[in-house]
């Protein structure tokens, strides 16, 4: 096979796996044939496209290959006939299947569906990577730590809840769009950050669960542009995914935003995440993935980090603290605090946010008092809190990072 080929193939895999398997569950309602008959569409590019060229239109070829073999397995099934007949009417020729209503995209109706409350949050999230990323079982496990057949389990469960609660396979009515859209943007918000900064493991970040995330978010946006808030979560990932390459050194080790070198920042990204932010803003009505996008755009736009508005960053946590109230946005805001008006104006709301107890082994927490307390050159009390983060931070490289700054103060 030739590699303009193969890459046809991978590119084609990227961005059109969901669709087709969309297509497939929809005129099927079975997901595992969907997702079988889709692997199978993809296997035989793999085998044409080398004698017979890569065609005009993938997608389309793809998604007739997988319903024409969907249609095979369902034929040979006597008590498919029902389906069979709903399927036969839309494989006539090349083109997508018409739309039963005014829904644009299929893979709309099947990222409500894998998000759709009445399913655990981890069956949301493995249920969305399985059947609109395309990972394999073995990928999602190891993505988040956990045995193969503990996943499979998740989404098998998954499938069966959808199946015997007989969730349908929609966007909901207007009337429950926002709500539902919220808890879409919440799994990929979940997913991002999963890959950016990793809750357990030896590696801080996991570039295939934020590209994954990424992509998926693009989608989301490009499929509800009156949704001002997808907007807002594409850019708040554009930001943070332009400063991956400089956020670990050549050994892994973690380096802070102050020391990061800013002109190996991907500019492409930030563009399109000021962009993005732009056109979410103009619809006036800014919320929380709008506002925390605002604060990762002072930072991805500013030259230098003496050149960042510390002051704006504080401004805008507190916007963030009135819509979605949370001990870990008050933590950000201290530290925003803390850099526009000192590390004593920062420590004070540490302690306070200590004293109330909601961020009790939340290694972050100490890691920032610590901080603080170093620039105010109690080192005493700095190591003190550095080893109690320590204790707690959850990945080697943080680790090590809260290692050397111990050193540093207690060599």
């Amino acid at each position: 096979m030739t590699d303009p080929v193969r890459a046809a193939v991978d590119e084609a895999f990227r961005t059109e796996w969901g669709h087709v398997v969309a297509t497939l569950i929809r005129v099927t309602g079975d997901w595992d044939l969907a997702e079988e008959c889709a692997q199978e569409a993809f296997a035989k590019a793999l085998a044409s496209w080398p004698r017979d060229g890569v065609p005009r239109r993938p997608g389309a070829w793809l998604t007739t290959a997988a319903r024409n073999r969907a249609l095979d397995k369902l034929r040979r099934g006597a008590a498919e006939e029902t389906r069979l007949r709903g399927l036969a009417l839309t494989a006539a020729d090349d083109d997508e299947a018409p739309e039963p209503d005014d829904v644009p995209d299929d893979r709309l109706r099947l990222m409500f569906t894998c998000c759709h409350p009445a399913l655990p949050l981890e069956a949301q999230v493995a249920l969305t990577l399985r059947t609109l990323a395309g990972l394999t079982t073995p990928e999602i496990a190891r993505a988040f730590l956990v045995p193969e057949a503990t996943m499979a389990q998740r989404i098998v469960r998954a499938k069966r809840k959808i199946r015997n609660a007989r969730i349908p396979y929609r966007v909901p009515p207007a009337e429950l769009l926002p709500e539902r859209t919220s808890g879409v943007l919440g799994v990929l918000y979940l997913l991002f950050n999963e890959g950016y900064a990793a809750s357990a493991g030896a590696d801080l970040v996991r570039q295939s669960l934020t590209a994954e995330a990424i992509r998926l978010a693009r989608v989301v946006a490009g499929l509800l542009p009156a949704a001002p808030e997808a907007g807002g979560l594409l850019a708040l990932m554009l930001f943070h995914d332009a400063r991956r390459a400089t956020r670990t050194d050549d050994a892994g080790d973690l380096v802070t935003l102050a020391d990061q070198d800013r002109t190996r920042w991907d500019r492409t990204l930030i563009d399109e995440g000021v962009r993005v932010l732009d056109e979410a803003l103009a619809l006036g009505r800014p919320g929380p993935y709008q506002l925390q996008a605002a604060i990762a755009a002072c930072h991805a736009t500013a030259a230098r980090a003496e050149d960042t508005d510390w002051a704006r960053i504080a401004r805008l946590y507190e916007l963030v603290a009135r819509l979605n109230p949370s001990p870990v946005v008050e933590l950000n805001r201290a530290v925003a605090v803390a850099m526009a008006d000192g590390p004593a104006a920062g420590l004070a709301l540490v302690d306070g946010l200590a004293e109330g107890g909601n961020l009790a082994g939340y290694h972050l927490l100490p890691a920032t008092r610590a901080d603080f307390l170093r620039r105010l050159g109690r080192d005493e009390e700095a190591v003190a809190a550095y080893r109690a983060a320590l204790d707690l931070a959850p990945t080697g490289a943080e680790r090590r990072y809260l290692a050397r700054r111990i050193g540093e103060l207690d060599p």
